[in-house]
């Protein structure tokens, strides 16, 4: 994204955005192990819920505030990429950020109402 700046019609051009591109994806790498160490730190705890609904909750809200941060620095702030590149940009790039306020708001119902629903069932 950062390095579409650049055009590719020069091999130190391209060499520029395959190293760019390669640190890139070995941080996503190393931001990946880390969410997982962080996760199964998390599923050892006791007080933590564990079920389907809270985990799919928690990924979609996670999504959600990604797609709302990233939406909002990359497309917003800094003007890297849009969501889409012709046309109404910012159009596209609201109805993104509107995506990830829904996003954080239906993973949060669903982690709340798993969580009522769990503390008002009696202890068996």
């Amino acid at each position: 994204m950062l390095t579409a700046r650049l055009p590719r019609t020069t091999l130190v051009n391209a060499e520029i955005n395959m190293f760019w591109d390669g640190l890139f994806h070995a941080f996503t790498w190393i931001m990946t192990v880390l969410g997982l160490a962080l996760l199964w730190r998390a599923f050892k705890r006791d007080e933590l819920l564990r079920s389907t609904p809270v985990f799919i909750g928690s990924m979609v809200l996670g999504w959600g505030l990604f797609n709302l941060v990233e939406g909002l620095i990359d497309h917003q702030l800094l003007g890297i990429h849009h969501v889409v590149e012709v046309g109404n940009q910012f159009l596209w790039d609201m109805l993104f950020l509107a995506s990830g306020v829904v996003f954080i708001g239906v993973g949060w119902l669903l982690i709340q109402r798993t969580e009522t629903d769990t503390r008002q069932k009696p202890a068996q």
